[in-house]
């Protein structure tokens, strides 16, 4: 079965980094568009960063330019690296695996807290 395993969260003070990693398994990594989402409490997820099997990347207009969302094909894992965190980045992080409308898959989530 599919499985999303991240890991990387924590407890950060205002202005450090994070990287977060999600190993897949159980489909071909190599065809699915990765992203990584968050769910702060009281809100929605929203959509932290994407990438497409192509390599084209997006983000949220509240990250851009302090997270980098990449890929490893070889090793089945997407990984987040999230440079001067804010508190208002506190959330669950969540990864999903996607294959068009075929396949919708999400980890389990990691806890990342921005606080001095």
């Amino acid at each position: 079965q599919v499985r999303l395993a991240e890991s990387g969260g924590g407890l950060v003070q205002p202005g450090g980094s994070l990287r977060l990693s999600c190993a897949a398994s159980g489909i071909i990594f190599s065809i699915f568009d990765m992203g990584w989402y968050r769910q702060a409490p009281g809100k929605q997820r929203e959509l932290v960063a994407g990438i497409t099997r192509g390599y084209s990347t997006n983000y949220a207009d509240s990250v851009k330019g302090r997270f980098t969302i990449s890929r490893d094909n070889a090793k089945n894992t997407v990984t987040l690296q999230m440079n001067n965190l804010k508190p208002e980045d506190t959330a669950v992080y969540y990864c999903n695996a996607r294959l068009r409308d075929v396949s919708d898959n999400w980890g389990q989530g990691t806890l990342v807290i921005v606080s001095s």
